[in-house]
């Protein structure tokens, strides 16, 4: 004969009710799996039905990683590299980027086409020829970002090495997934380089649009909440640090549109140096030559070369214990 205790009936009781509670509230999902269905098939709360794919994140960062390795021979491979099997090991880098990199590329061109209604424009085979122009470029882009390592450790004494620089400064890192979603960019190949530099504004704080034009031996100093918009050009030699912005001016509503494609950010001239916090704003605002724009200051206005341009030193006021004593 089993006995049940007092405590285990209330225990049993309660064990039901949560059952019988449970079974009702499953009984209200149909009817909140018919609301957001009936909502996604509104055209004006955004949805992605019927649609090709979205080039996977996961995939984008595979191919920013494969194109790191291919850049930097040795730095970033899971065993060393040696010389003897360089040409191999390039070889079959080489190979699975062209692969894995043609295919978003086409998924992002079928993508467009059958989501905004374009012209047919052979998806595989652009996919492919651009992932050949993409691979082609690289030997270029090797020498330009030579050139922004080189920068970083000769403008910054706490560097020790260039292996330093490579391997963990965030400005590099975000100059490097700049200039190859840049490549992208110039070969009009749609939603890669945008998800490449969010990738790299997600990792290191620094938001460089893919469309920014920057010259050789750029460094980017700390770098956390630096801003570059898509219109921004910089040319050769310049130095940034954390904090600054190159942006565009607020715009009415009605005016965005037609901005679009015109140039809303500034234009930065060889051997500038733009210091902490510093804010430089407009299509037409370009700051000269060997400029110097120190930390803190808004810019709406051209810069001849050659100026430096400060805030005026603020009153600080220094307050010790036997001042505090005597204000009471």
């Amino acid at each position: 004969m089993n006995h049940v205790h007092p405590s285990d009936e209330g225990e049993t009781a309660a064990c039901r009710i949560s059952i019988d509670v449970g079974a009702k509230n499953r009984l209200r999902l149909p009817g909140i799996i018919t609301d957001l269905v009936s909502s996604s098939r509104r055209p004006e709360l955004f949805a992605h039905v019927d649609a090709e794919l979205i080039p996977s994140s996961e995939k984008i960062v595979e191919v920013i990683q494969r194109a790191r390795r291919l850049l930097f021979p040795g730095y970033f491979d899971s065993q060393v590299l040696d010389a003897n099997g360089l040409e191999y090991a390039v070889g079959m880098e080489v190979m699975q980027l062209f692969d894995n990199l043609s295919q978003l590329i086409s998924l992002s061109i079928r993508h467009d086409c059958q989501r905004y209604q374009m012209v047919c424009t052979l998806c595989q085979e652009r996919g492919q020829e651009e992932a050949l122009a993409f691979l082609q470029a690289l030997s270029e882009i090797r020498e330009i970002l030579t050139t922004d390592l080189q920068a970083a450790y000769d403008g910054d004494p706490a560097a020790k090495t260039i292996d330093e620089v490579v391997i963990s400064y965030p400005g590099v890192l975000a100059v490097t997934i700049h200039r190859i979603a840049h490549q992208l960019w110039q070969q009009k190949v749609p939603l890669l380089p945008r998800m490449m530099s969010e990738y790299a504004h997600s990792t290191t704080g620094i938001d460089i649009h893919p469309g920014a034009s920057i010259g050789p031996s750029f460094f980017i100093d700390h770098g956390t909440g630096v801003v570059i918009g898509e219109t921004t050009t910089i040319g050769q030699r310049v130095r940034i640090y954390q904090g600054v912005t190159l942006g565009a001016l607020s715009l009415p509503k009605e005016q965005v549109e037609q901005l679009r494609s015109a140039k809303r950010h500034p234009s930065i001239e060889d051997d500038v140096t733009i210091y902490a916090g510093a804010t430089v704003l407009g299509g037409e605002t370009v700051i000269g030559a060997g400029s110097t724009i120190g930390g803190s200051v808004w810019i709406t206005e051209s810069v001849p070369p050659g100026t430096k341009v400060f805030l005026a030193p603020p009153k600080l006021i220094y307050r010790n214990a036997s001042s505090r004593k005597q204000e009471r």
